[in-house]
């Protein structure tokens, strides 16, 4: 989805370092603007953190009632330099793109969208949706050298799954060794990294084999649980940094649902405002100005596609019912990366 803040902060992404042997980052609530506004809970990037392998970004939302409302509405907006990942527990999205996608996405199935050099997209509840609303939107950071690849769309309904005694994974990034089995997602990634809902039954102690140059984040959707003996709790994400050939997670008394992220740690600092991952300050400015010169700001404050608009950088997304969003205007300052030295 996109970050609808209408003053988004520049962020930028570089790996603090760890301060306990699990770092339990706490969420923040981040209402995303507009007639139609939802509240996300945030954990990363935040100061404390921005990044956890490739995977820097990540919303937790619902569970929403949308029994009597239109649900999720983000009008078309664009993104540069990641990969939006969209993953449900309940409820429905359609997603469509400038790339001409149109697809429904559901619990245990994966939306991958990869922005490249330039994309757009919308995202909304079907006009008959279910009564709930409730997942995670991830972005993940695109490499340098594939920063300005061809924009491209993936569905994957059929992922793999591991059911082991109390305990179901279900990959849907990457791989990860769960029970003497190899679970490999078919979507495409651009660094090394593992993308994983966990199921745990009350009481049940799940022992993942992981690899021990990815840093890993948990996060906890529902139940009491704790991760390498650490408790996280509800809504937080708990961070272990690399070293680990193991991850064990135990559950408490009542059912726990997770979400499991990981990956090598990311190299390169990058500058993320709005919906732009960029490198440098000029980067993020000129995806800006393209995008604002193919919306068209009408007199009465609503926006529509300027003339060209389907050639631009970012396409034209059909089918939405509204015009496209605007970009905010930037903060008065440069955007800089942070030195890693």
């Amino acid at each position: 989805m996109s970050n609808l803040e209408t003053r988004p902060v520049e962020q930028v992404c570089a790996p603090g370092e760890p301060k306990a042997a699990v770092e339990i980052l706490g969420p923040r609530d981040v209402p995303l603007g507009g007639p139609r506004a939802m509240t996300v809970r945030r954990t990363i990037p935040q100061r404390q953190r921005s990044l956890v392998g490739a995977w820097c970004f990540c919303d937790h939302y619902g569970p929403d009632d949308v029994t009597s409302s239109t649900g999720m509405q983000v009008p078309p907006h664009p993104h540069t330099g990641l990969q939006t990942v969209t993953w449900l527990f309940d409820g429905e999205i359609l997603h469509r793109d400038s790339v001409g996608s149109e697809q429904v996405v559901r619990p245990g199935e994966l939306n991958l969208m990869t922005a490249g050099w330039g994309i757009s997209h919308s995202e909304e509840s079907p006009a008959q949706h279910p009564p709930l609303l409730h997942g995670v939107q991830l972005w993940t950071v695109l490499p340098s050298s594939a920063k300005d690849t061809d924009p491209t769309f993936e569905h994957h309904g059929d992922l793999p799954v591991a059911d082991v005694a109390g305990a179901s994974v279900q990959v849907f990034m990457g791989s990860l060794h769960v029970d003497g089995q190899d679970l490999v997602s078919p979507a495409r990634t651009w660094t090394p990294l593992v993308g994983a809902q966990v199921d745990l039954e009350p009481g049940t102690t799940l022992t993942l084999d992981v690899d021990a140059d990815f840093e890993h984040g948990l996060l906890v959707d529902t139940g009491e649980v704790t991760l390498d003996s650490e408790p996280v709790p509800p809504h937080a994400l708990g961070y272990a940094a690399p070293g680990r050939r193991t991850l064990t997670l135990r559950a408490g008394a009542a059912p726990v649902r997770a979400v499991l992220v990981g990956g090598t740690p990311f190299t390169e600092d990058v500058v993320m405002w709005w919906n732009f991952v960029g490198r440098t300050h000029d980067e993020i400015v000129a995806a800006r100005a393209a995008w604002a010169q193919q919306v068209d700001d009408r007199p009465d404050g609503a926006t529509g596609y300027a003339p060209g608009a389907r050639e631009g950088r970012f396409g034209q997304v059909d089918g939405y019912a509204s015009g496209p969003l605007r970009a905010p205007a930037l903060p008065d300052v440069r955007l800089r990366p942070r030195s890693r030295s």
